[in-house]
């Protein structure tokens, strides 16, 4: 069995005190700093400033193997950077609309997107840091320090850690003991609704599902409930009918209710996702062995640039179809099917029923087993 750590724990412990939410996904490149990052709408505009706040969470394939200090550091300085783009809209904001209801609220938040950035590493804001009035001081709110429930909810996943010979469906359970455990005294505190997101990825559907609908009607931070959302959404899904029809990037038409009597994997993911990259070889080994027997793959492609996904496609030899409407994060399926991480890969049976919502794991022997259903 692959080894997993908790990748949720180790941004926690590295964006917690600057009081951040965490969004499930590879980190791409910090956008670069402009003269103008807002729109002129006022109210599009802080749209904007409270989406960066949500910074994306470490690498998916740190849940495959442990990340070295080395990747860690330079994932901090990426977040560093990451916060520092936040403070500078928070302040454009506050520049160009000082009347305006939030500007208080955008002052408030680049203190504390540059105290974050500063924490993390980019000493190159510590003037700026200084400029804005210094540190915020802790929230009373908060419970007590940021870092004494960082430090228990790691002790947390060490101790499930330790379960590790008995699967990861024991991991994942005695994870959320610990987690409930701490729910008790620290009922009101994101993190703990970002800790039993990151459990219900690993538990039957009926549990996960439970979670889901737990966050969602839980006082916690909006970009939580969304996740939650598209949890349970995905969730609620299996064993039903699977809709989808689109043009493929290569002009041909695709239906997948047309597609009954094959097994399909829905294939979420980009180029310029690592993880998905990695993961490509297996998927190509099992088209290649399993395609004569009736299996199929649909791709939904997370890129921008469609050039860069047909060539990609082209040079690495993948036959099956390509969706692409260049929206990346906000792709039609992605959003349709609340996909908040890639890659993603899902099978439908042949009866057009979606059975699988994380086929990653042994896909050969998951789709041989469907095809072997009559």
């Amino acid at each position: 069995m692959k080894s997993t750590v908790f990748p949720l724990l180790a941004a926690l412990s590295l964006l917690a005190p600057a009081g951040l939410v965490l969004r499930a996904q590879d980190a791409p490149k910090p956008p670069a700093a402009t003269a103008n990052l807002l729109p002129d709408d006022a109210d599009a505009a802080w749209k904007v400033v409270d989406e960066s706040l949500t910074p994306p969470a470490p690498p998916k394939e740190w849940n495959e193997k442990a990340p070295t200090p080395e990747e860690i550091a330079k994932f901090k300085l990426e977040m560093g950077k990451f916060a520092g783009v936040a403070a500078d809209k928070a302040k454009e904001f506050r520049t160009r609309f000082p009347k305006h209801e939030k500007a208080e609220k955008a002052k408030e938040y680049e203190r504390r997107m540059l105290a974050a950035a500063v924490n993390l590493g980019a000493t190159d804001r510590a003037e700026a840091l200084k400029a804005a009035g210094g540190p915020p001081e802790p929230d009373p709110a908060a419970g007590g320090p940021q870092d004494e429930l960082q430090k228990k909810l790691q002790a947390a996943a060490a101790a499930a850690m330790q379960k590790q010979s008995e699967g990861l469906p024991v991991v994942f359970g005695e994870f959320e003991k610990g987690v409930r455990a701490l729910q008790k005294d620290y009922p009101d505190r994101p993190e703990i609704y970002a800790a039993l997101l990151e459990i219900s990825e690993g538990l039957p559907a009926e549990k996960a599902l439970a979670i889901a609908k737990e966050i969602e009607e839980a006082k916690t931070e909006p970009a939580l409930k969304e996740q939650a959302a598209g949890i349970r959404k995905k969730f609620e899904r299996l064993g039903k009918p699977l809709a989808m029809s689109f043009t493929s990037t290569d002009g041909r038409k695709v239906d997948l209710l047309e597609m009954k009597g094959k097994v399909v994997l829905i294939d979420f993911w980009a180029t310029w996702c690592g993880p998905c990259v990695k993961e490509l070889p297996k998927v190509i080994e099992a088209y290649t062995k399993l395609h004569p027997k009736g299996f199929e793959i649909v791709g939904i492609s997370f890129d921008q640039d469609k050039d860069a996904l047909t060539g990609f496609v082209k040079k690495k030899e993948m036959p099956w179809v390509q969706y692409f409407d260049g929206e990346g994060w906000a792709n039609k399926y992605g959003k349709e099917f609340g996909i908040q991480s890639i890659p993603t890969m899902w099978l439908v049976d042949k009866q057009g029923n979606l059975r699988d919502v994380n086929a990653r794991e042994d896909l050969v022997g998951k789709v041989e087993k469907l095809l072997a259903e009559k």
